[in-house]
This record gives structure tokens, sequence and C-alpha cells, in this order.
């Protein structure tokens, strides 16, 4: 496997590239569920899709380059790549988690492998003073996301994994609204990356995956029992739509970000607008760190307008920006986290996080930027009470 120190060239020709069999240069859909054997105990590496095949492997062969990892793992979803990291742990076991964290981590944590004696507890991952307080004898993993998701909170990566390889236990940053072409934490000294491929891996909001990259053979060990037992794996087609979405990431995530940078300029400069989110912005919380551990602030932002506004007329007046769930795609998307992607978290608890009902969060596309400003302009315009 051919290692390329230019991460644009590795998005390309990394892991398993093209198919040495025809000399195309796209790695085939191996659409098959079994593999023919020479004989008992006698095979060509591939036994039954579930446990691998080729183009799953030619996609986890490259996340795991891309994250300059051991292995790569990939999965049916996000939270399938999530429910089998969780499965890493046992019945007595604590998770530290960010506060302000993906509702789906939160649900199936709150709702899932809480009935199996894994507890978690909301920290502050950005205060690492707190943060090592907090660790007992029961935590055996911090799960970090940074930006964290949604109001874009910067965790030092470094400074999380230091704390936990002191206290002998795991961190696992969820790196889904970075990527590796932003941000690489295991080279931080992280020991799991997750990632919801759903969204900017995939760019195209047409697929739906979860990939984990690992920084040892010993947690690729039991991931790959784990993925092979539970079976919730990612389909070859699927697979062969990732490698292809991944190919065009690093011009991608030029653009959205080029985009959110003139975004959060004028939503900071908008006398309409109350609070920016977005870690690019020098005035940000935790600005300083992300230029110390990423490429940039990334293309998430979320913001409030101010009280006078309705965000209901806000959503409904947006003619070029989509009001939907996720993010990542080409598209420029809006949702609101309070009943959207965090309806999952208690009332009381959002609002103890920080994400309050006025909140808005925008996945920001590759749209001229132009028609962007003049749609959010309109919009925030016709909220006005």
């Amino acid at each position: 496997m051919a290692k390329y120190e230019n991460i644009e060239s590795a998005l390309i020709h990394g892991g398993v590239y093209g198919d040495k069999f025809t000399g195309a240069v796209n790695v085939p859909i191996y659409q098959t569920s079994t593999f023919e054997q020479e004989g008992l105990g006698q095979h060509k590496g591939w036994e039954y899709s579930r446990s691998g095949n080729p183009t799953r492997h030619a996609l986890e062969t490259l996340i795991a380059e891309l994250e300059k990892g051991e292995a790569g793992f990939a999965f049916a979803s996000g939270m399938a790549a999530i429910s089998a990291v969780l499965s890493l742990f046992q019945s007595g076991d604590r998770i530290l988690i960010s506060k302000n964290v993906y509702g789906g981590t939160f649900r199936i944590l709150d709702k899932i492998f809480r009935n199996f004696g894994i507890t978690y507890s909301f920290e502050d991952t950005a205060d690492l003073t707190s943060l090592s307080e907090k660790i007992t004898k029961d935590v055996k993993a911090i799960l970090v996301e940074s930006p964290a998701n949604p109001l874009l909170t910067v965790s030092d990566l470094a400074g999380i994994a230091k704390i936990a390889k002191e206290h002998g236990i795991l961190t696992i940053v969820d790196n889904t609204f970075m990527t590796p072409y932003l941000q690489r934490p295991l080279t931080l000294g992280a020991d799991i990356v997750v990632h919801s491929a759903t969204k900017y891996l995939g760019g195209h909001s047409d697929l739906i995956a979860g990939l984990v990259v690992v920084n040892s053979g010993e947690l690729a060990e039991r991931l790959g029992f784990i993925q092979n037992a539970t079976g919730g794996v990612l389909a070859p087609f699927d697979s062969f739509l990732l490698i292809r979405g991944i190919k065009t990431l690093g011009v991608r995530m030029d653009r959205h970000v080029e985009n959110a940078m003139a975004v959060a300029k004028y939503l900071q400069e908008n006398a309409q607008v109350k609070q920016v989110y977005y870690p690019g912005l020098a005035h940000a919380q935790g600005y300083a760190i992300t230029q110390r551990q990423a490429k940039n602030g990334g293309a998430m932002i979320s913001f409030e307008l101010k009280e006078n506004h309705d965000i209901k007329k806000f959503f409904s007046a947006l003619k070029l920006i989509a009001l939907a769930e996720s993010l990542g795609g080409v598209e420029s998307l809006v949702c609101h986290p309070a009943s959207m992607t965090h309806a999952s978290i208690p009332e009381e608890t959002r609002k103890e996080i920080g994400i309050t009902d006025g909140l808005i969060r925008l996945s920001i596309g590759i749209e001229g930027i132009q028609d962007l400003l003049a749609d959010l302009e309109q919009a925030i315009a016709e909220s006005e009470a």
C-alpha cells in the first residue's frame, strides 16, 4: 500500500488503488455475498461478505491511511460505528462524553447501553483540569467531539489524550465535522476515531455509512471481532460510492470552508444576530486550539437571532438553503437542533448545556457565496417581528 504525505494525493491514490486484474483505475464493486473456495480451508482471502469484502476492504484501508491509523472498519451507519465502539466496554464501565454531543450518541448511551450497565456523564471536555478530576476508577474512556455538535465547542485533543493515557483509559474522537482532511486525532494521541461518513466523506447526501479507525493491533482485533459478530457492515455498492466521494474531499472541503468563513463573518457583523458559534472566527472559544490541531475551523456554523425574530419564519423563508437533517453534502442545509438533531436529549439537559430553542445550525455547502448570503439576508429580514 503506497503512502502519500500529501493528503490530496492520498485521497485519490491511497488505500487499494484500482484493479490489478483489469487495470481499471477504480476498485470494482464486488457485489457478492459469498466466495467459492478451492477446498476445505482453502480460499483466496475472502469467505463471506459480512466477514470481509474486497470493495469494503479498499475503503477500510483508505480511511486507515488517511487517519494515519492501524486499521479501519466500515459500518452501515455512523450509529452502527458508534455502537460497535461502545461494545468494547462492559458492565460497570463509565464513559465521559462532551457536554454538547450529537443527540444520537446520547440516545444510544442513555437508552441502549445503559441497560447493559455501561454508564456515562456529560463533562466539559474543553476544561482539562475539571475533566481530569472527573476520572474515577470506573471511567474507561473519554468520548469527545471537537468541534462539538451543535455549539462547535473546541476541546484540546492532545491534552485530553495525555490525560487519558495517564489514567490508562481510551480517547475516542468523533471526527465527523472535520474529516481527516482538516484534523487527524490519532496523530494527536487519540486511540479511536469515528466518522459518520454519511456527511463530508460521502459528500453528496446519497449514502448512509460509518467509519472507525484505531491506533493499535489490539484494538483492531477486538473491533474486527465485534464488526463480524454483530454484522452491521457497509454494503459493497455504498463502499464504492464512499471511495468515490472521498476522492473529491479535498476540493470540496476547501470550498465548504471558504463559504463558511464568509457566512460566519456576515453573521458576526449582522446587527440582527445575537451570537455566532464558529471556531474559525478569531473571537471564538477554542480558536487558538483550532489553529494548533486543525487546518481551519471547518464548515459548520451555529447562531442565534435576536429576540425580535421568529425563527419559524426564518426557516420557512429560506429558498436556497434546505431545512433538513444531516450535514456535509454539497448543498447547504439548516436545522433546528432542539427539535431535530438533539430532540432526544431532555429539554432540561439541553438548556443546561446551551442548546437553546433559538439555536440554528448551518451546514455550509459549495454553492455560490453571494446566493447563500442573499438567502440568509432575506430570511433574517422576513423573520423580524
